[in-house]
């Protein structure tokens, strides 16, 4: 009867392992699927551009005092999260804690944002500086550079590569 007992040890040892690799892997998976655009200590998103696969995340971090907004333009988005107008709080207004937002992109495409604080859409739906109708402007009278961004949403890696060719 105790032989059983420690023949059962490297049976539970074994799948201790299995589940505890599943859960590693697991885990591994979910942080490659996500992506990160911080707003750094000045006015502007980085990376501008990144390329996302259908089902990834990504997570915006607005690192500076100021707050900053995630605006959808629409006009131009074809990724679907249409209709996007998030404050992403700077760290003045959020007790010292850098303000944060998430989306997750279930449709290949394009999704092109901008900060309302620091860019408007012009006539043809360009982010453009804002200019004198809002704009932050600088002492030499420069409104700046557009704050925005675009993220190219690509199929998921699911459905890439595994499917019969024509």
């Amino acid at each position: 009867m105790s032989i059983r007992r420690f023949a059962a040890v490297p049976v539970v040892l074994a799948l201790f392992s299995i589940l505890g690799f599943i859960a590693w892997a697991g885990a591994a998976q979910e942080s490659r699927h996500h992506r990160m655009v911080v707003v750094p200590q000045e006015d502007r998103f980085q990376p501008f551009a990144i390329t996302i696969h259908a089902g990834d995340t990504v997570d915006w971090v607005n690192m500076d005092t100021d707050d900053h907004t995630v605006v959808s333009d629409d006009a131009f988005n074809t990724a679907d999260h249409h209709g996007v107008d998030v404050l992403l709080p700077g760290t003045d207004a959020n007790a010292g804690q850098p303000g944060r937002f998430s989306l997750q992109f279930t449709k290949p495409g394009i999704f092109v944002y901008y900060c309302r604080f620091h860019a408007q859409l012009d006539h043809v739906h360009q982010p453009i500086a804002p200019g004198p109708r809002g704009g932050i402007q600088d002492a030499s009278g420069n409104f700046g550079t557009p704050m925005m961004g675009v993220i190219t949403v690509l199929p998921s890696k699911d459905d890439t590569g595994g499917g019969a060719q024509r």
